[in-house]
């Protein structure tokens, strides 16, 4: 079952210090720019996921292709894609070794979700973290 309650949602950003932004963008007006800044000024590490805007420099962190292009442990996978092209993300979360699983605002694939926890990885559906944790109190990674 994905993560719904808040304490639940709170342990998980908590404990969650690397977030790869999957669909970052580097348009200061679109909501995954946003995010990624509020985010990093909380004390959270966001690398930036977008082929388009692979080897580019976004709020400073090279941006890369793919999850498998990290290059590091990813404890949590921030996906600002459609509902329906989430799953080939859910697919290279868990090729790359990604702990968690977090579908924005809007975003819900329970096919998706089912394959993640399957696999062993933490789920949340429709939810921003930005929004979360603001309205949990939360000031940062632990």
């Amino acid at each position: 079952m994905p993560l719904t309650s808040p304490d639940e949602i709170a342990s998980l950003l908590e404990s969650s210090r690397t977030i790869a932004m999957v669909g970052a963008s580097d348009n200061p007006g679109r909501a995954s720019y946003g995010v990624m800044r509020f985010l990093q000024q909380r004390g959270w590490r966001v690398i930036p996921v977008n082929p388009r805007l692979a080897g580019q420099e976004l709020l400073g962190e090279t941006v890369v292709a793919r999850l498998a292009d990290v290059g590091e442990p990813i404890d949590l996978v921030d996906v600002f894609r459609r509902s329906e092209e989430v799953g080939p993300v859910v697919d290279e979360a868990i090729a790359a070794g990604a702990g968690a699983i977090w579908m924005q605002l809007g975003v819900v694939n329970d096919a998706a979700a089912a394959r993640a926890e399957a696999a062993g990885l933490k789920v949340v559906m429709d939810h921003c973290p930005k929004i979360e944790v603001a309205r949990l109190g939360i000031a940062g990674p632990a």
